[in-house]
Parts: C-alpha cells; sequence; structure tokens
C-alpha cells in the first residue's frame, strides 16, 4: 500500500494555510489546494494517515462539479485530467491526483448544511426538541429515518473544534438574507440532483455540507462537495431506519475509537494497520461506486 501523505511543503510556492487534511498554496492568479492523506476524529488529527484518501476527495470532488456544472459555476481554474502548470512540474510525485487550482473566492462564513436524512447532531436534537435547527419535523420519527423533504440547516465554521449549527436568521445577520437564500435555494437543488444520482449507484447521502464563495459578484461552488468527509455517505442495500448505519465516511475510524479508553484529547492514538487498510478501502469503493470505474 502506498505511504500515506500527511505533510506537504513546495519550496518554491508559499503555503497560505494548512487545515485538517488540506493544504493552500498560492499561485499568484489562483489557488493551488493539495488533499492529504489525514485524517481527524473527534477534532483531532490522528498521527497516521489513510493511504489515497486524499486523491480520493479530490477525484470526487472533480466528479460533481462536472456533473453540477449546469446548476452553478464552480471555483475550478482547471478539470481533473489538465496538465498541471510549469511550477508545478518539480512536485509532481506529490500533487498529482489529490490537486486543484482554483479561484481565489472569497469564501461565505457559514457551512451550508442540507439534511435529507435523521442522523448525527440532527437525531440528538430531534430526540430532545422535536426539532433540528429551529425546524419542526413530524413526531415519531427514527433513528436514520428519511425526512419529508431535505432541510437546509446552516452552520458557523470553525477552525478548530465542531461547526455549531445556527438558525437561518442567525445565518440571514451573518452573510445577508439575500445571499442565504440563494445560497438555500442552490444547497437543495445541488443535494436533490446528487442524491438521486448516487442513489441510483448504491449510496445514499443522508446529508451534506457545501461551502460557497464570491467571486467577481458571482456565488461558486468551493472547496470540496459531497465527499465521504463532507458528507454521511450509507450503503443503499443496508439501510435500515431506527439505528445508526454501516457508512462509506470516517465514521468506520470513530467506531474503532469509541471501542479505546481514549479522552478524545490530544494526543490521538495512532489507527491500526487493519483499521487503516479498512478505511482506504471504504473511500475506494465510495469513488467507484459513484464514479462507476476504479480510482
Amino acid at each position: 500500500m502506498n505511504e500515506p501523505l500527511l505533510t506537504l511543503e513546495l519550496p518554491t510556492i508559499a503555503k497560505i494555510k494548512s487545515g485538517k487534511v488540506r493544504e493552500i498554496f498560492d499561485l499568484g492568479d489562483s489557488l493551488l489546494f493539495v488533499a492529504t492523506d489525514r485524517i481527524s476524529a473527534f477534532d483531532c488529527i490522528m498521527p497516521n494517515g489513510i493511504p489515497r484518501k486524499g486523491e480520493v476527495l479530490t477525484q470526487i470532488s472533480h466528479f460533481w462539479f462536472d456533473q453540477l456544472e449546469n446548476l452553478i459555476p464552480n471555483h475550478r481554474r482547471a478539470k481533473a485530467h489538465d496538465p498541471l502548470p510549469s511550477v508545478l512540474q518539480p512536485y509532481l510525485s506529490q500533487v498529482s491526483g489529490r490537486s486543484m487550482i482554483v479561484e481565489k473566492a472569497q469564501p461565505l462564513p457559514i457551512e451550508c448544511v442540507v439534511r435529507g436524512y435523521l442522523a448525527g447532531s440532527g437525531w440528538k436534537e430531534y430526540q430532545q426538541s422535536g426539532s433540528v435547527c429551529g425546524i419542526s419535523l413530524p413526531g415519531g420519527l427514527l433513528e436514520s429515518a428519511e425526512l419529508p423533504e431535505p432541510i437546509f440547516t446552516p452552520a458557523t465554521k470553525a477552525e478548530t473544534g465542531h461547526d455549531e449549527n445556527i438558525s437561518y436568521a442567525q445565518a440571514e445577520k451573518i452573510v445577508g438574507p439575500a445571499i442565504v437564500a440563494q445560497a438555500r435555494q442552490l444547497s437543495l437543488a445541488i443535494y436533490k440532483h446528487a442524491r438521486e444520482y448516487a442513489r441510483q449507484r448504491g449510496i445514499i447521502i443522508a446529508d451534506t455540507k457545501f461551502e460557497f464563495g464570491l467571486f467577481n459578484g458571482r456565488l461558486l461552488l468551493i472547496d470540496e462537495v459531497l465527499t465521504p468527509d463532507s458528507s454521511r455517505f450509507w450503503p443503499a442495500d443496508q439501510y435500515a431506519p431506527g439505528r445508526s448505519q454501516p457508512s462509506f465516511d470516517k465514521q468506520f475510524v470513530r467506531d474503532y475509537l469509541e471501542t479505546l479508553s481514549w479522552d478524545k484529547k490530544p494526543p490521538a492514538p495512532s489507527l491500526p494497520a487493519e483499521i487503516v487498510a479498512r478505511t482506504t478501502t471504504k473511500y475506494l469503493e465510495a469513488f467507484e461506486l459513484l464514479t462507476g470505474h476504479p480510482l
């Protein structure tokens, strides 16, 4: 198995930011996003990564950007198989397959979350209040139940720790009513389109979060889109409401960590080789199901 890429420095190119997964570099009139193989759980980055994870995230995002271009423009300057610029030629072995060249859009300071099923923090809130992010739902829904209609539940962005769910009214105060209305309409349209496609391929997209940015006065779809890191992917043939679902995302890693006596604070424990290998398989399987071909 390939060695995971955990850190990246490109000596001739300035790094702007290092996130939980992505390294962002300045190419002058554009940005270079490079997805590493780092994996985080419970807001801690694991000391060992998941080989090929960064490739999967990048190539799934490229796939969806291609699929969604008729719905909304995106921030890509180059598609998946376009040649990389000459400035990146010395680093091809490090960035090939896991990089994306994008416009310098100004990201909205909110996450645009769409939920089609009752899971995660939404399920916990529903059990207490019968609502999710202030949106009332019918009584008697089971865990993992499909909602009558997908709902838009924005959240704040957190550099560290958890994003925090907010109401629609709070989102309006942060970015303005017109932008939130456009982001909500686009988020629901993208999710419904993707959910129908993925279901035909054997994947339920239970929920997802989108990022939008402003560039030359237009709203663009940015960052990663509809990946196993930004979404809950469930195998459709194993779906059964009333319980948590098996998944193609990093829930598999979380489930393993829950069996340990770890306090969920840094330093995180190393993942065993078996967990790493099975997680790589999960990511690659999600890519192949969605695209119809192996990575």
